[in-house]
């Protein structure tokens, strides 16, 4: 079983290499985003010399006015122009970047989760893969739609705001630079704990994800149960541990963020002392200073950004690793390189052959235990037993959702590993104990078992399967969205809709699932009789705890603990003091009582 792997306690942004290898499928918009970051930053890094030009030049010998210091306000008023375009040019497009690339991430998780077979979804909880879907992905678009390209714009503009210092005034420039080290050391000691929480915090995230999905999923029982109180606290816990989790993280930020501003800043303070040295000894002109001061409050809050910026960054980068897991998640039922075609035409014969089988959650506990059983084409066969004797797990081999651990599964004589599971399924249609229905129209529900399916076709199947008479009173009839889990129809309506859809498989086997189990008297004669349709010609190995749903079976396969222990009809079995004729006593005593 491939399980999403433990995480690596990385200390680095290295894991948005994923996000980057999904952006980089849009060149263009990444050049237009690079050439207008580099000009705003340009642009912003040349006003502060633009100021000097006005001080030294347009002020000079007691100008204060007319032609002279108009030019370089012009000039000035050219370079915001040119900022302020070059900005909205670069937000556009990385606002672009991000929504597509965090779209194209979300497209490929969602890809790859269909391919994986259901054991992986009994080792990985349903609510945390949607939580790194979508809350995770929502940190992706914030850092690529904006942190990211706000630290870019910080990097070129400190790194042009030193080159500018360096050349306005190379001693005072110098004894600025001595205090980066005192920067960059508490960004990066920090700045790995901050990541370590980031990730804490985002799995604290999903815990509530997972408890608000479940307790909705089934509120009729905590409801039933008066369990209101309970669930609200296991509510309540899971988010105090996210609060108490983000409480650390902001802690750490915090932290960071107040050092390395106090530490530039304080630099600053010390350097623009000294250059006020200069200018009243002379060696500095009063523009220069005025650059260099500007200059250097870019440059500490362009540093002071990036520092914020480090934390989200490392933020996503626990988001990114956690999709990457899920991208990274291999199918265990695959394709072979070459596969054997099943063939044709399809007789729907169904063989185990020492078979034995346990599922990945419950690997101490055999399910199929050297388990073998042939079913002929075009029969009836009826599977009974005690519940976890094995009866659900024939089906779940059958379409292959899982290989056995030893022995062959085989349909029309060939080996299931041997032939692609799309084909296998191609072959078989079900109809399961709990008919799940989507939260789509009725059409869609019905067009799942055959999307091409005229309208002809979909009421043909649904007269076939008593479900046309309820269809038809729908207020828009197969346009009807069918609510949430088909909450819209009753039990016996949203399994004669699974028999429906059943019917448009047209597959040459048929596995039924407890079809008849939990319906009143009448919704289970209308589902009875469509099921004697639907089995018409078609091989059809019923589930069934209803003894009387299955007198009409070619042969009846009695089976316990992943075995089988006895085989026959109704007639020869009940004649037999064996486990079916108890169960069968019971049932129809009950029934007469």
């Amino acid at each position: 079983m491939s399980n999403v792997p433990n995480r690596p306690k990385g200390k680095s942004i290295k894991n948005l290499r994923m996000v980057w290898s999904f952006a980089i499928a849009y060149p263009g918009h990444i050049a237009i985003a690079g050439l207008a970051l580099l000009v705003a930053a340009g642009a912003t890094s040349g006003v502060p010399y633009a100021f000097k030009l006005i001080i030294d030049k347009g002020f000079a010998n007691g100008a204060g006015s007319g032609p002279s210091i108009a030019r370089w306000f012009e000039y000035l008023l050219l370079l915001v122009g040119v900022m302020a375009l070059a900005t909205a040019t670069r937000f556009y497009f990385v606002s672009w970047l991000g929504e597509r690339t965090v779209a194209d991430i979300r497209l490929a998780v969602h890809r790859n989760l269909l391919r994986l077979s259901p054991g992986f979804f009994e080792e990985n909880r349903p609510a945390e893969i949607t939580s790194r879907i979508t809350v995770d992905t929502t940190i992706i678009e914030q850092v690529v739609g904006t942190t990211l390209s706000v630290a870019l714009r910080n990097l070129v503009m400190g790194t042009v705001c030193i080159a500018i210092l360096f050349a306005l005034s190379a001693k005072l420039a110098a004894m600025l630079l001595l205090g980066v080290p005192l920067v960059v050391i508490p960004i990066i000691v920090v700045g790995r704990k901050v990541r370590a929480v980031s990730t804490q915090s985002q799995d604290r995230i999903a815990d509530v994800g997972a408890v608000t999905s479940e307790v909705l999923g089934a509120m009729k029982i905590v409801q039933a149960f008066n369990q209101q109180g309970r669930e609200a606290a296991r509510f309540a816990d899971s988010v105090e541990r996210v609060f108490t989790t983000a409480k650390k993280r902001m802690l750490l930020r915090a932290i960071m963020t107040a050092t390395v501003i106090f530490l530039l800043f304080g630099a600053i303070t010390m350097i623009i002392w000294q250059g006020a040295i200069d200018v009243s000894s002379g060696l500095m002109s009063g523009g220069t200073i005025a650059a260099f001061v500007l200059y250097g409050a870019l440059l500490a809050g362009a540093f002071g950004a990036l520092s914020e910026s480090y934390g989200d960054l490392l933020r996503a980068s626990g988001a990114s690793e956690r999709l990457g897991e899920l991208l990274a998640a291999k199918p265990d039922i695959e394709a072979p390189a070459s596969p054997a075609q099943l063939p044709l035409p399809a007789r729907g014969e169904l063989s185990f052959e020492h078979v034995t089988f346990h599922y990945p959650t419950r690997k101490e506990t055999s399910a199929l235990a050297d388990f073998s059983l042939s079913v002929r084409p075009r029969e009836r066969l009826a599977v009974v037993g005690p519940s976890g004797a094995g009866k659900t797990t024939l089906f779940q081999l059958a379409e292959r959702f899982y290989d056995p651990q030893s022995g062959r599964v085989l349909m029309d004589g060939i080996d299931l590993r041997d032939a692609d599971p799309a084909d296998i399924r191609q072959r078989i249609a079900m109809v399961p104990q709990e008919t799940l229905l989507f939260a789509g129209t009725a059409r869609d529900n019905l067009r799942y078992g055959n999307w091409d399916a005229s309208d002809d076709q979909l009421w043909q199947a649904a007269r076939d399967a008593h479900a046309e008479d309820f269809l038809r009173a729908l207020p828009e009839g197969l346009d009807t969205f069918m609510g949430e889990g088909g909450a819209r129809l009753s039990g016996g309506q949203r399994q004669r809709m699974a028999i429906a859809r059943a019917l448009l498989r047209d597959a040459p086997l048929l596995l039924l699932d407890e079809a008849t189990s939990a319906l009143d008297a009448e919704s289970e004669r209308l589902v009875q009789d469509a099921l004697d349709r639907l089995m018409a010609d078609r091989t059809t190995i019923v589930i069934a705890h209803r003894l009387a749903t299955v007198r009409a079976a070619d042969r009846i396969v009695v089976m316990d603990h992943g075995k089988i222990v006895e085989e026959g009809t109704h007639a020869s079995l009940t004649a037999e003091s064996g486990l079916y004729a108890r169960l069968a006593r019971l049932q129809f005593e009950q029934h007469a009582a």
